[in-house]
């Protein structure tokens, strides 16, 4: 399968609530970090989720710092070396604040829409919408119109209500009581954008969420908020379940495993997964260099060693570090072995 098809992809999503599991949704930057994923989510038996943001799409652009095309040439190698895979990935694209939409979401979506009308499948499965800055009223406003987009070119989209605290592409919020959403919310956006009779999404319902580095216990989550918000829409609007919305979990670096169990319990279906993959990525570079000082230089005068600075070395290393990552997160988010047959 590789890619996932619309309709695939809305069965990945109903297969994971129906059996409290949820995708690692990796972050990629280049070529290297998503055959990393791709080796992750296979040696996992996973199916998975890929996705880039903004600050990821524009690097992958180069010296042309095109968010748009940076995306496009990363999901058009992604269709092409995930089609000898036995797993199922869908393609994503992160965090978009309002100020970003322009370039970013929108066009995106309408590289998408032209697919559709040309009979192709489009070329992301879903793309997300960060109204966590401006007022909840904008927010849902403004996710009215991407809605009706995103469903006209067969998309998901998902939604952020509530606010992601830390730091991440150059957006960032402080860490207080923001970071927990209401039931007050999570109603008002059921009545704004319905309960996927106006195009299926995501909920990215925040609990104390933060994006960055914390070690466990720094982070103070509280994972009841989420069956609170699920009980609070299933009473109102009786007819769609136990659990209503297919959640996301942000900010997860330093979550215990109690907690990310538990946040599955709720109905979360997707993790973001960066940080870590990050670290598991670099670090066996920084080991390389270290142990092979004198052959990735050329130290007074000498010439160095071609075997030891060859990108391909270190690079091989560092993708089998971040598989290895890859493999830890669909362990913990109990998705290892569920891919679709």
């Amino acid at each position: 399968m590789a890619i996932a098809t619309p309709e695939v992809y809305r069965e990945m999503l109903d297969r994971a609530k129906a059996g409290r599991f949820a995708y690692p949704a990796i972050n990629v930057t280049s070529s290297q970090t998503l055959n990393a994923a791709l080796r992750g989510f296979a040696e996992a038996e996973s199916d998975g989720i890929i996705q880039v943001s903004t600050g990821g799409a524009e690097y992958l652009s180069g010296s042309l710092k095109n968010m748009v095309d940076g995306s496009v040439a990363l999901a058009e190698f992604a269709h092409v070396v995930a089609a000898k895979y036995d797993i199922t990935v869908a393609l994503h694209t992160d965090h978009c604040p309002k100020d970003k939409l322009d370039g970013f979401m929108r066009p995106l979506i309408d590289v998408s829409a032209e697919r559709v009308k040309a009979g192709q499948n489009p070329l992301f499965q879903s793309h997300m919408w960060d109204g966590s800055a401006v007022p909840l009223d904008e927010n849902l406003q403004i996710a009215q119109e991407l809605l009706a987009k995103c469903a006209a070119a067969n998309i998901i989209m998902e939604l952020e209500i509530g606010v992601v605290g830390g730091e991440e592409d150059g957006v960032a919020n402080e860490i207080n009581d923001k970071l927990y959403t209401t039931a007050e919310d999570v109603l008002k956006t059921v009545d704004a954008i319905g309960l996927g009779d106006q195009g299926r999404y995501l909920l990215a319902a925040t609990f104390g969420n933060v994006h960055g580095v914390y070690k466990p216990g720094n982070v103070k989550l509280r994972p009841s908020i989420l069956k609170d918000i699920q009980d609070a829409v299933a009473a109102k609007h009786p007819g769609h379940g136990d659990k209503p919305f297919d959640l996301v979990f942000h900010g997860g670096s330093g979550s215990t495993l109690e907690e990310i169990r538990e946040a599955l319990d709720y109905g979360v279906v997707k993790m973001n997964i960066d940080t870590d993959t990050q670290y598991a990525f670099t670090r066996p570079i920084v080991d390389h260099m270290f142990k092979n000082y004198d052959g990735v230089l050329k130290v007074d005068g000498e010439v160095g060693n071609k075997k030891t600075y060859d990108p391909r070395t270190y690079g091989k290393a560092a993708e089998t570090a971040m598989a290895a990552r890859v493999v830890e997160a669909c362990t913990d988010l109990r998705s290892v072995g569920t891919k679709l047959k």
